[in-house]
């Protein structure tokens, strides 16, 4: 099993990202809350990683925090609730709100995430609640990234961040419209990072 790894961020293409170590390039897709906090690529990064072994192919997800790899496996446990949609939810919302949104028994905040519809949205919430104390308490790993302010290098940082939005089970109208009424000139994480807290808050 593949618990964490360290090294140099060679390529960024959400929702994937390749990551360097000691000469091995490590494929990963992970969450947009993760994608929007790393840095440029060529910079060091350290990540907490989940596994997944199926019979056509082994996928490695990675995380910037251990409290939200951990409620990604908590995430996928649930009845009908698969890696894709997993990353979907946290990339919708952090662990801090997902954890609010079950206490308060907020279904409508859900059904707001791609995939989640109402019959979901209130599995989770019954599910959850009692899977919190499996990763409530453990101690929580940081985002171990150098800061970086420095835009991101694709060529086309609206059409990335529509692809990397379609990959999360949002329909391409609906992402297109997402993306919008954005500043163009941002980043692809940015672009992500905005549509998806305008959603949130729509």
């Amino acid at each position: 099993m593949i618990g964490r790894l360290q090294g140099q961020l060679i390529d960024k293409q959400p929702p994937w990202i390749v990551v360097d170590v000691q000469g091995v390039g490590y494929e990963l897709e992970a969450s947009m809350t993760t994608l929007v906090a790393l840095p440029s690529v060529g910079e060091q990064v350290f990540l907490y990683t989940h596994l997944s072994i199926r019979d056509d192919a082994h996928l490695l997800y990675g995380f910037g925090r251990a409290h939200e790899r951990a409620l990604f496996r908590a995430l996928i446990k649930v009845n009908g609730v698969g890696p894709k949609l997993a990353l979907g939810i946290l990339s919708g919302m952090d662990e801090d709100a997902f954890m609010r949104c079950v206490r308060d028994d907020d279904s409508k905040a859900l059904t707001k995430l791609p995939g989640v519809g109402k019959k979901t949205a209130d599995r989770l919430i019954i599910e959850m609640r009692d899977r919190f104390p499996e990763w409530e308490n453990g101690q929580d790993g940081s985002l171990l990234l150098e800061a970086s302010n420095g835009q991101s290098a694709t060529r086309n940082s609206v059409a990335d961040a529509e692809a990397a939005l379609v990959s999360l089970g949002y329909k391409l109208t609906e992402a297109s419209k997402m993306l919008a009424d954005l500043d163009s000139s941002q980043s692809t994480e940015a672009l992500i990072k905005a549509a998806l807290t305008q959603r949130m808050k729509g």
